[in-house]
């Protein structure tokens, strides 16, 4: 199988026409100034330098909103990239913008320039939420956008934050079931970290923003990735990417911050599995040694940070011991191994199931 690479073009706050509260583009990305013709081509020469021979590559323009920057610097910016492509050395282009920042005009350019995939980042689909974070833009213009963008040809992706000002899991749950009904191909989740020199730090500071907790936005997380896997939505990313800055005690003020927080979701996950699989049968487990086979893909998520799903199982269980093997010829499922027993669990199942009884 190729390696997948992608090289960051980052544009930070380049062209973005609003000063959303949680956001300091130039902490979350390390840079502050303007991107060139010349930054764009010295960065993917230095990328391809390290990238193994027949690799996928991704150029990928992060950081602002790359539509709301004007056509003509658009078009210098993605001519470099629409180059590489066509000489074989690059095989798609990504790029990030805003809902309002998207209309027949700016999608005919992007499709003579050969951009594959546009993400857009919508945060909340609740109207008070989008004034409260000062988005700029209805959520009329999510919908409208996504619309095209498909109609287009082109790979939607969507983004959303969990706890920003006025939210709540109600809010942030409606706001997943609709972007899931909009069907894009792939998602980030983003729980709303505290990021110096904010206004978001100033509502803190003054007592008016209370942050979501780790926990909460792990189990909304957890429930939202659920969803997700049932409807073959790819979720690329959970929580803020950790770099030296975006650490707590640095550029992190406060909020659910976590280095490995899409681990911590998947822990959560496998643990909802895990329980209903052995509630149903707690009392033939007691005091029993299990053994449990599983894909090596989802071997860690299921043990849990520290054995932390482990380590509950047993005492919760009352079970004897408690072993788990990872095996690469193991897809989706969980093979239990208990008085000389072999039960299957499906994954999928036993998340639709879990849906069923709580309904995202």
């Amino acid at each position: 199988m190729s390696r997948h690479y992608i090289i960051p073009i980052f544009v930070p706050h380049f062209g973005c026409p609003h000063d959303c509260v949680f956001c300091n583009q130039k902490k979350i990305t390390g840079l502050s100034t303007n991107i060139t013709q010349e930054n764009v081509k010295e960065t993917i020469d230095s990328h391809l330098k390290t990238f193994k021979e027949n690799s996928f590559i991704e150029v990928a323009f992060y950081g602002g909103s790359f539509t709301a920057i004007d056509i003509p610097t658009q078009e210098l910016l993605l001519s470099v990239a629409y180059n590489y492509k066509q000489r074989g050395m690059i095989n798609k282009i990504r790029l990030s913008t805003r809902p309002d920042a998207i209309n027949e005009e700016i999608l005919s350019l992007l499709k003579r320039y050969q951009v594959d995939i546009i993400e857009l980042g919508v945060q909340s689909l609740d109207p008070q939420v989008l004034i409260l974070s000062e988005r700029g833009h209805l959520r009329e213009d999510v919908f409208n956008a996504s619309r095209l963008i498909k109609l287009w040809g082109f790979t939607l992706g969507l983004q959303m934050m969990l706890g920003l000002p006025g939210d709540n899991e109600d809010k942030a749950l409606r706001t997943a079931r609709e972007i899931i009904s909009i069907k894009p191909e792939i998602l980030r989740i983003y729980p709303t970290l505290i990021i110096k020199n904010t206004q978001l730090e100033n509502m803190y500071n003054r007592g008016d923003y209370i942050p979501i907790s780790i926990e909460d936005a792990v189990r909304i997380s957890g429930k939202v990735l659920m969803k997700c896997i049932i409807e073959d939505i790819n979720v690329i990313r959970i929580g803020l990417q950790p770099t030296e800055n975006i650490q707590l005690g640095k550029d992190v003020v406060a909020g659910p911050f976590h280095p490995s927080f899409r681990q911590l979701v998947e822990t959560w996950v496998y643990n909802e599995i895990l329980n209903t699989f052995f509630e149903e049968r707690r009392d033939a487990l007691k005091g029993k040694l299990l053994t449990i086979r599983t894909s090596n893909r989802i071997l860690s998520a299921l043990v849990g940070q520290h054995g932390s799903n482990k380590n509950e199982i047993i005492t919760r269980y009352n079970l004897k011991g408690f072993k788990i093997y990872g095996s690469n010829e193991i897809d989706n499922s969980i093979i239990v191994n208990f008085d000389q027993e072999n039960i299957l669990i499906d994954v999928y199942n036993c998340i639709s199931n879990y849906l069923l009884k709580n309904p995202l």
